[in-house]
């Protein structure tokens, strides 16, 4: 198989042990992996210290979210790539996967049990909506 595998990450320790299930099936697919990090706002911050001035915006630091994730599952086996995607989660990843006609969306398992569950979860959206098929990674447990 080729294509594109996408996971989605937010920073924590779960989403890193989707991307890594992530990582493990692209490379085993010969697929190319797509890590992606939603924003919901446009909220954006100008921060000057002394002579320095900063923009940050939700876009940025999804984005840089994405990056170093991006960066951690750098392997020679495997085309990586990262982008920020507006929206919530599970709607986002299933526009980047329409996007780029993926084969596969990986996401873990948080929030699928308990009040999670009945409130929603980015797993459950995904299953509901995506183009393609979705792997639920085990994520609750290291």
């Amino acid at each position: 198989m080729t294509g594109v595998v996408i996971v989605g990450v937010d920073g924590s320790e779960t989403a890193m042990r989707a991307a890594k299930a992530a990582q493990q099936l692209a490379i085993g697919l010969g697929a190319s992996l797509r890590v992606v990090s939603a924003f919901d706002s446009n909220k954006t911050e100008v921060v000057e210290i002394g002579t320095d001035k900063w923009i940050v915006s939700d876009a940025a630091e999804a984005e840089a979210v994405a990056r170093t994730v991006a960066e951690r599952l750098a392997d020679e086996r495997l085309e990586v790539t990262y982008s920020a995607a507006r929206g919530k989660p599970g709607e986002a990843l299933v526009k980047e996967a329409e996007m780029l006609e993926a084969q596969l969306i990986v996401v873990g398992n948080r929030r699928m049990q308990g009040l999670g569950r009945v409130l929603g979860s980015v797993a459950n959206t995904v299953a509901h909506n995506a183009p393609c098929d979705v792997y639920i990674a085990k994520t609750d447990q290291p």
